[in-house]
């Protein structure tokens, strides 16, 4: 079996030059392999998940030059994530968490990602008598405790104890909505997936994602994370930030121009030049694409990158 790769956004907004910068990325290593890539639309966020986001994704990575081997809706994957919620459960590993978020702030732990790490309070609680699925709490799983090293291509070391660095994850929402992370690993199992790339700002959390493959008894892929695209002020360009967007970007690029900017941008052109994702294969290699984050203007006509 061959390679297959993944790219997986949120559909809680439009693509901007990120969302873009890591689709272009992703396809660039499955393809530069021979492999399979497939794009995995993650819309399981009832509050903010849009079917029109979905829509317009598709058509931006295609106007863009990109072609997938599968296109997966997440939602509609709800019965293989919650065969996962039974085999936690089945094996000890799930309990309900009464903890709110000023709690757990109130612990003032940071973790490496700028969030507050979860000091596993509710761990000893069981799940109600008509289990996970009678719960109307957020629902945790126990990871094991150790050191757990993903494997990994770049400098970055990504060894770490989860539940030391992070606390037990949320695996079920109190929504009722299956959460990212366990969401995540089950569905690149069923994918087949063999390579994770994504930017550095998820590195973090691998940690966390190969212990739940552990428990779970899943394969873990190998990964990779690269270089952001950031506003001047520091944050990664998001749709969160209100980065700019696909009307204004092509009004003003074409799909080979804007191309040969995240080009430039990632490392793999030392000048801006027009080219097609396909062209940009015969010399693809993970050498040449740049380790330092890249700071992005829009002047209101073009992009500019520092």
């Amino acid at each position: 079996m061959g390679e297959v790769g993944r790219f997986a956004p949120s559909t809680t907004g439009g693509s901007h030059p990120g969302t873009l910068l890591a689709a272009l990325l992703c396809w660039l290593d499955a393809r530069s392999l021979g492999g399979r890539v497939v794009l995995r639309l993650e819309d399981l966020d009832p509050d903010r998940s849009r079917s029109e986001w979905v829509h317009a994704i598709r058509e931006d990575l295609a106007w863009l030059g990109l072609d997938w081997d599968a296109v997966q809706l997440q939602s509609e994957g709800r019965g293989r994530h919650e065969a996962a919620l039974d085999r936690l459960a089945e094996r000890g590993r799930l309990y309900p968490c009464r903890c709110s978020r000023s709690q757990i702030r109130a612990d003032g732990v940071r973790a490496p990602d700028g969030s507050f790490r979860y000091a596993n309070r509710c761990r000893e609680r069981p799940l109600p008598p008509g289990g996970w699925r009678g719960c109307d709490e957020p629902l945790r799983v126990a990871l094991p405790d150790g050191r757990v090293a993903p494997r990994h291509e770049g400098s970055a070391d990504l060894a770490q104890d989860p539940v030391q660095v992070f606390g037990d994850p949320v695996v079920r929402r109190r929504d009722g909505a299956v959460a990212y992370h366990l969401a995540s690993v089950v569905d690149d199992a069923e994918s087949g997936v063999t390579r994770v790339v994504r930017g550095r700002d998820l590195a973090d959390s691998t940690a966390t994602q190969v212990a739940l493959q552990s428990l779970l008894e899943l394969p873990s892929p190998i990964y990779r994370h690269h270089l952001l695209l950031l506003e001047e002020r520091g944050g990664k360009l998001a749709k969160l930030h209100g980065a700019v967007g696909m009307p204004e970007l092509r009004g003003r690029y074409d799909a080979r121009a804007l191309c040969g900017f995240l080009a430039r941008a990632a490392g793999l052109a030392e000048a801006e030049e027009p080219v097609a994702p396909t062209e940009l294969l015969p010399d693809f290699s993970w050498d040449r694409v740049g380790d330092v984050d890249r700071v992005v203007r829009w002047t209101g006509d073009r992009l500019q990158v520092f």
